[in-house]
């Protein structure tokens, strides 16, 4: 799976920043990477990878191989040295319109007749492998930007939400549906989105009624950090961020997103223990000094060549 995964990613390696034809190339209709069938996996520019969920004539919807490919897909992303950061978007006019009910009705909602313990059993069996399918973007080392244009429904919310950089077109809006289908959100959304959106109030109001929240209220609430005109525009800003980030030192970058996941889940004295233990090993690497020298000559950190990680 490793080497299929960097066999699509061998295009525009000499790239640090994207010119208008990367974005173009990200966003062309050429189809998911083989072997997946709901993802297309590209390299636009040096040690950025773009993930597009590829769904566009059923609205990038998630059907059950889309919850598996994303476990296999981020698995591999977080083990190879060649990605440092990852952009994420969907094909077509939407991000996605979430769940693929059509196609996952036979197994969340109608399962095997049992006795209750083990049908209870079963299915909570069923909605830990879903919840995986985004536990898996936040346990990434990677830092993982994510664009979104037009609808963001559902179980894209679940996705955003375990996204360290959220950007959006003006035409965006985002809505947690799961009470409009009968069921509480169970794959992530209740539990990221009231630590990304500073006001439990509008959290909840989101959660019980399923309003639609449009981009500038997104923006305003903290749920993205940036707005643009047009999915083309907000592309080569995902692109252009991406490229910033994987500029810097891997071990630097990789450090902070762990850490500042860490310090959302724990106590401001836990999170500083935890950085202490963590930088006790990692102030000891070339990339310091490197990055010091660069810094004092008033040269960008993407001049220096940083090893792998």
């Amino acid at each position: 799976m490793t080497f299929i995964i960097r066999s699509a990613l061998v295009k525009n390696r000499s790239l640090w920043l994207p010119g208008l034809s990367a974005v173009r190339a990200i966003s062309s209709p050429g189809g998911p990477t083989p072997p997946f069938t709901t993802l297309s996996v590209s390299q636009p520019a040096t040690a950025v990878t773009h993930i597009e969920l590829h769904r566009p004539e059923k609205r990038n919807a998630m059907n059950k191989a889309f919850w598996r490919e994303m476990v296999e897909c981020f698995t591999q992303i977080a083990e190879d040295p060649d990605c440092r950061v990852v952009v994420v978007s969907g094909a077509g006019e939407v991000f996605t319109a979430g769940i693929d009910l059509m196609d996952m009705a036979s197994e969340v909602l109608q399962p095997e007749v049992d006795d209750m313990a083990r049908t209870s059993w079963n299915m909570r069996r069923i909605i830990a492998k879903y919840q995986e399918t985004f536990s898996v973007i936040e346990r990434c080392p990677k830092p993982v930007v994510v664009a979104v244009q037009g609808a963001c429904v559902g179980g894209g919310v679940d996705l955003i939400t375990a996204c360290d950089i959220r950007l959006c077109t003006q035409d965006a809006w985002f809505q947690v549906k799961e009470v409009d289908i009968g069921l509480a959100a169970d794959v992530g959304t209740l539990q990221r989105l009231p630590k990304v959106i500073g006001s439990r109030s509008l959290v909840n109001e989101l959660a019980l009624t399923a309003r639609k929240m449009y981009a500038d209220e997104a923006k305003e609430s903290g749920l993205v950090s940036r707005v643009f005109p047009d999915k083309e525009a907000m592309l080569a800003g995902a692109l252009e961020m991406a490229g910033e980030i994987a500029g810097r030192s891997p071990v630097a970058v990789q450090g902070t997103k762990v850490n500042l996941i860490y310090s959302r889940d724990h106590s401001v004295a836990e999170g500083l223990n935890y950085m202490a233990t963590w930088n006790m090993s990692m102030l000891q690497t070339d990339d310091v000094m490197k990055s010091a020298a660069a810094s004092m000559e008033k040269k960008s950190p993407k001049t220096i060549t940083f090893s792998k990680l």
